[in-house]
């Protein structure tokens, strides 16, 4: 893992991107830039651009965050999270440990998975064919 230096990223980033990335924090739901987002393409982490999810894993779960059936590859790093007084599994970026969102086992099939993102936590790469 190689985290970017702190000032670099409060240069780089915005605000909410810095506090969800940064501070484990969550954006408003129905807020953000990729909730909607219907094009085909990647998403990476806004941090260090690693490919995180591809378009066609993605699906609307009415949760008011970009949802994914499945990450791309083996990008993501799962911990445990016991804030707001339950249990949830928080995802992180390998590379750089940018805090993601969460993943849940209320999702739909092949992986019956949710991984729940906030947008500020990504940024997007249309496919060429978009």
């Amino acid at each position: 893992m190689s985290k970017p230096d702190d000032k670099d990223l409060r240069d780089r980033l915005t605000d909410i991107q810095y506090r969800v990335t940064q501070g484990h924090g969550t954006e408003h739901p129905f807020t953000g830039e990729y909730n909607d987002n219907k094009q085909a393409g990647k998403y990476l982490c806004v941090v260090c651009g690693t490919h995180l999810f591809d378009s066609d894993t993605k699906y609307d779960s009415r949760s008011g965050w970009p949802s994914f059936w499945a990450p791309a590859g083996d990008n993501l790093e799962e911990t445990s999270d016991d804030s707001l007084g339950m249990r949830r599994t928080e995802v992180h970026c390998k590379k750089c440990n940018a805090h993601q969102g969460h993943v849940f086992p209320d999702g739909p099939e092949p992986s019956g998975m949710r991984y729940c993102i906030n947008s500020a936590s990504l940024q997007f790469e249309p496919s060429d064919d978009s």
